[in-house]
């Protein structure tokens, strides 16, 4: 009897499993067919269905489905919005047709005058109540790097990546912040935009490093999502042949902003009281020596959006930031212009030689770096309205005269910087820019050795892992000098690594927590005639240290841990010290890292002095 009822409960629950089978069943096949009339119909998408049987097709769809829900307005508004840009591409619209440029509102300044102190100072103000945001949605296979390229040394004498050396930069400034505000639980956020390529990696490397010293909840990723790529003029999605799947591509780093908005960032860090919000690019090593001056200035100039910029030669392959102004004069916008549409725009409206240098040689309008800086209320304001949906552009490679075959697949891009396109409707906004030298603020990572020679040929910057390196140690090298120190930094020879040029001199790095502005790094030499540095040597300075006479002649590394000072009252050093090596580029058994700059670190001899104790140490070593 048992045994009957338990076969007939057996029966019952093999029938509802059944019947929930063929309902799934039949919902799926609804759903599916639902999907395919849209695709076919409003998408326009018929060939995808086609190439696709079975078992793809249904992956196919759950593909779509799910960029639909991505994309503002869904795949209808990607595909509409395509046609509309590829037909405005194919007529050769000018997007700026009707504006006359003219130089934006700004200012130009130079390290160590006193414009640069006073933009410092007032920074120094304001950072504590400062934003952060990295994007950093690229791998390294430009650089033949396999890996993040945040996960790159920005140099190899102490082998720190570019995100640890972010991360201590936003650290250093929260220190300073606390101590002047008095609030020890002051709290410096940072954000980092990654993408399907970086996520992971990025999650893994702040792991491995428990996020380089930041607290728990002080870092908050956003992932971006890609887009379908576009094969034609009418907006039909490319697919892979193997998997049935559509391609995608990257929408570009203005989904930033929509990224910001839907996270809800600005509302946390608006309650936090962040009054700035400070953009930056994955492998800048030098941005945060001038992101205190242009806060300043931004501060100081009450800038909506403040564009950081260097000098920019007349016909280089960087954006210019320019005021456009309508003929009619009812529209004004200061924004980015790209190098390509820059030089027909100015011989169409202020000058038939088109993008020629004004008297001090350069262009009159700023190289755009991409780093930007936004007063948080209005940006909140203009993403409340706009969900951070950044006018989009597209760029195909047309493979007929006639323009309706592409050489590749395209796709719709959207730039961060195109921000200012959103404050049409607001007259009030204050848009302008912050000029430094290069040495200052800018050196790119971009470009493997090959194309990196190419490069300097052309533009005269490589914007390798060598040539990034050697701008930071360029750069501390030329700071020091400027204080009074003993340091050569002109009239330099070169070595040659993989056919790119690396100066023989003084490798130096000063970290964050040494000095996070120019005054800081001036103060830490009471007496810079005191001070000398060979060519050979390499230096490394770390904490809270102050260096009153020195003579180095080899390699010196000096740390000071938090609540430990470090006074060098007087040393002499002289030691074999470090060298660099060269390395084959092909070296499979040499790290990706060191084979993309062509040399390694061989440490001869060194002085290291670590100081973790808290309180004063004086070193007197004559």
């Amino acid at each position: 009897m048992q045994n009957s009822n338990r076969e007939d409960d057996d029966a019952e629950g093999d029938k509802e499993i059944l019947e929930e089978q063929q309902a799934a069943a039949a919902e799926e096949r609804e759903w599916a067919g639902m999907d395919e009339a849209y695709v076919r119909g409003e998408l326009g998408q018929g060939h995808l269905l086609d190439a696709a049987p079975g078992a793809k097709r249904q992956a196919l769809l759950e593909q779509l489905t799910a960029l639909d829900g991505q994309y503002p307005g869904g795949l209808a508004a990607y595909v509409a919005n395509a046609k509309e840009l590829l037909e405005r591409s194919r007529e050769g619209a000018n997007p700026y047709d009707g504006f006359k440029p003219a130089v934006p509102q700004g200012e130009r300044l130079q390290a160590n005058t006193s414009q640069f102190d006073e933009s410092e100072a007032i920074g120094m103000e304001e950072v504590g109540f400062t934003g952060f945001v990295l994007v950093a949605g690229g791998l390294g296979e430009r650089l033949g790097y396999h890996g993040i390229k945040v996960a790159l040394p920005n140099e190899i004498l102490t082998e720190r990546c570019f995100l640890e050396n972010y991360c201590n930069s936003i650290l250093a400034l929260q220190a300073r912040a606390r101590e002047s505000t008095g609030d020890a639980g002051l709290i410096v956020p940072l954000a980092i935009m990654t993408s399907g390529d970086t996520h992971d990696k990025t999650v893994e490397l702040l792991n491995k490093h428990a996020n380089f010293g930041m607290a728990d909840g002080q870092i908050t990723i956003m992932k971006q999502e890609k887009v379908p790529a576009i094969v034609d003029n009418e907006g039909r999605f490319a697919q892979d042949p193997d998997t049935g799947l559509v391609e995608t591509k990257p929408h570009g780093h203005g989904d930033v902003h929509s990224l910001i908005h839907g996270t809800g960032l600005l509302e946390r860090w608006k309650d936090m009281g962040v009054k700035w919000v400070v953009f930056f690019q994955d492998t800048n090593g030098l941005v945060f020596r001038a992101l205190v001056a242009a806060i300043g200035v931004s501060a100081a100039r009450d800038f909506d959006v403040n564009s950081l910029t260097v000098p920019r030669r007349p016909g280089e392959a960087v954006g210019g930031i320019c005021q456009l102004d309508s003929e009619d004069g009812s529209k004004s916008l200061t924004i980015n212009v790209e190098y390509n549409q820059l030089d027909p725009l100015l011989r169409a409206t202020l000058n038939p030689d088109g993008d020629v240098p004004d008297e001090s040689g350069f262009s009159p309008f700023p190289g755009n770096i991409n780093v930007l800086i936004f007063k948080l209320e209005g940006y909140h304001k203009v993403l409340a309205k706009t969900k951070g949906a950044i006018p989009e552009f597209v760029n195909p490679k047309y493979a007929d005269e006639a323009k309706t075959k592409f050489k590749k697949p395209t796709r719709l891009e959207c730039m961060m910087q195109d921000y200012p396109k959103l404050l049409t409707d607001d007259p009030d906004a204050k848009v302008g820019f912050t000029q430094m030298e290069r040495f200052m603020c800018f050196s790119a990572v971009k470009n493997n050795p090959a194309d990196a020679v190419g490069k300097l040929k052309g533009s005269g910057f490589a914007e390798s892992a060598s040539s990034g390196e050697n701008d930071i140690y360029h750069n501390n090298r030329l700071l020091l000098s400027m204080t009074g120190v003993n340091v050569k930094t002109t009239n330099l020879d070169n070595e040659s690594f993989l056919g790119l040029p690396v100066p023989v001199a003084a490798k130096v790095v000063l970290t964050p927590a040494f000095g996070v502005t120019v005054k800081e790094i001036r103060d830490r030499f009471p007496s810079p005639d005191k001070v000398s540095i060979s060519e050979r040597s390499s230096l490394v300075l770390d904490g809270d240290i102050v260096v009153e006479s020195l003579d180095l002649d080899g390699d010196l590394r000096i740390t000071a841990a938090p609540g430990a000072k470090v006074v060098v009252k007087n040393l002499t050093v002289k030691n074999q010290g470090v060298e660099w090596v060269p390395v084959d580029f092909d070296d499979q058994s040499v790290d990706e890292a060191m084979r993309i700059r062509g040399y390694v670190k061989k440490e001869n001899e060194s002085l290291v002095i670590n100081q973790s104790d808290p309180g004063e140490t004086v070193v007197d070593r004559p």
